[in-house]
């Protein structure tokens, strides 16, 4: 056979092996009663072959585990709220640096493109550039100039309080699964169809609260299989649903513990289940320069590993050889990663993270997850049982879980359990911090952890922790956003758990004849 047949041959029988091999060809059986899947002859029942989840932009995937959390540091202040305790973190993705003043003013720039008729909404989401003043000292320029000048565009967005960089948590998971729509051809994006309560809501989605149909975006749907072709004069299509893999879940803040556990990176300094060096910064040894010790050369010997506050009126070092060369914020790459490749995890702004502020949370938390903050919503339903339409944002709407449907539970009964084990008589609500009267704690004081540029040595360490009120904000605080890891912990493959031989779990089973 010459060449030129040969390859006439080839080509056809290759496709043939592609097509074979494509999971979306495969014919599969359920185990549980031998019926066919993702067949409309046996009803329509859909397994999906699933890659695993991919990373988002900007994160950064951290591997769970079990660390000591709290303070390893001398408590100068006194405060012990942050007692040493041993907890297990859940795999979870991180940012990788601060959210910027680039990243926060496109965020606002969709805004203003979108709610053209609500101009509150793009009011209310401004960052608070007054912050930056301070009666005895000159700071005007930061007021001005800092949050919209290109030389500050990859500084990190201060000025934004908890409830803004929550609300920008959820507008960027939105906007990441619309462009993973857009990319895998399901929908096709229009900017000028974003308007008002018609821009693209993932959870609104997955209800069906859009029809993309009458808009013109519909491009490659889900093949719908309950419906049999021979009933249809073409195939029937479905939108994409939670079970098809293809969305990300949401993006939000981390928890306290998953900063903590990011920010130490014990990943590092662990052999065989052992942790061989203790920490009390984001890196290896006791000091806050390049040393010896964690492997540095002569040219980045003694270098500072972090913007913080050396002392009383050093805030970047002498002109010549300036320390850290930050005199405020610096850029959101500065410096050395830690293990986990994250920045400024000690230094340059702190962070705001989900928990409500509590003085005993070490002592009262799960020791897996741990978390206080919890208030459980359910989606809202009008009087005939139908589920309530969007609100002006374009979200679904939500209202707090009733109690005397969950008499029989016994997990959670109330909605807001952010209180919890700090009230005289949970279910009655009579709480023992009385806010102004013997405590300055209530349900809106918010953990941020982590040093500033503004701090001294001591808030480096990422056991300590501060608290503020939800809706203030600091020259000297940010964010950055984190997301939950579904299925393995690292990779996607049964071969990251422990399997035996004998169990058949994690191996391929013989076929039988």
């Amino acid at each position: 056979m010459n060449r030129s047949n040969m390859k006439k041959y080839l080509i056809p029988c290759l496709a043939i092996v592609a097509l074979a091999v494509m999971p979306g060809c495969k014919k599969q059986k359920s185990s549980t009663t031998g019926q066919g899947l993702n067949s409309s002859k046996w009803g329509g029942f859909e397994k999906h072959e699933y890659p695993g989840q991919e990373t988002g932009p900007g994160l950064v995937l951290v591997e769970g585990g079990t660390f000591v959390m709290g303070s390893h540091e001398q408590n100068v202040i006194f405060s012990n709220d942050n007692l040493k305790t041993r907890v297990t973190v859940q795999p979870f993705y991180m940012d990788e640096t601060e959210v910027s003043n680039h990243n926060y003013r496109e965020y606002l720039y969709w805004i203003g493109r979108v709610f053209v008729d609500m101009p509150e909404v793009f009011r209310n989401a401004l960052p608070d550039t007054n912050v930056w003043r301070s009666k005895l000292a000159y700071n005007e320029p930061f007021v001005e100039y800092y949050f919209r000048h290109p030389a500050y565009q990859d500084y990190p967005v201060v000025g934004v309080n908890w409830l803004q960089a929550t609300d920008y948590a959820a507008w960027r998971t939105d906007r990441v699964n619309e462009y993973i729509m857009d990319r895998e051809k399901i929908i096709k994006y229009n900017s000028n169809a974003e308007i008002n309560e018609e821009n693209f809501n993932s959870k609104a989605y997955l209800a069906g609260q859009y029809d993309f149909a009458t808009k013109g975006r519909n491009r490659h749907q889900k093949r719908d299989y309950t419906k049999k072709k021979k009933f249809l004069k073409k195939k029937s299509v479905r939108n994409v649903t939670m079970e098809d893999g293809i969305l990300l879940p949401e993006y939000r803040l981390p928890t306290e513990a998953e900063w903590e556990y990011a920010a130490m990176a014990g990943i590092g300094n662990s052999q065989l289940e052992n942790i061989d060096q203790g920490k009390i910064y984001p890196w290896n040894d006791l000091t806050v320069r390049w040393t010896q010790n964690n492997g540095a050369t002569e040219k980045v010997r003694g270098l500072i590993l972090a913007n913080f506050k050396r002392g009383k009126g050093d805030q970047g070092g002498i002109a010549g050889k300036l320390n850290d060369a930050g005199f405020i914020t610096t850029p959101v790459f500065s410096y050395w990663p830690n293990d986990y490749g994250l920045y400024n995890m000690a230094g340059n702004v702190s962070e705001w993270t989900m928990d409500v502020y509590r003085p005993l949370s070490s002592a009262d938390v799960n020791d897996f997850n741990s978390f206080r903050g919890n208030v459980y919503k359910q989606l809202q339903f009008d009087q005939f049982g139908e589920l309530e339409l969007k609100d002006s944002l374009g979200r679904l709407k939500y209202e707090l879980v009733d109690p005397a449907e969950n008499v029989n539970r016994r997990n959670y009964r109330v909605a807001d359990n952010i209180g919890f084990k700090d009230e005289l008589s949970y279910y009655e609500g009579e709480q023992q911090y009385e806010y102004g009267v013997t405590s300055l704690v209530d349900n809106q004081a918010r953990v941020y952890k982590g040093g500033s540029w503004n701090d001294r040595a001591y808030w480096l360490s990422p056991g300590t922790k501060r608290y503020l009120d939800e809706q203030l904000a600091l020259s000297t605080l940010g964010f950055r956003c984190a997301m939950i890891r579904f299925g393995a912990p690292i990779g996607n493959s049964k071969k990251k758990f422990n399997t035996l031989p004998s169990s058949g779990i994690g191996h391929k089973r013989k076929k039988r004849r």
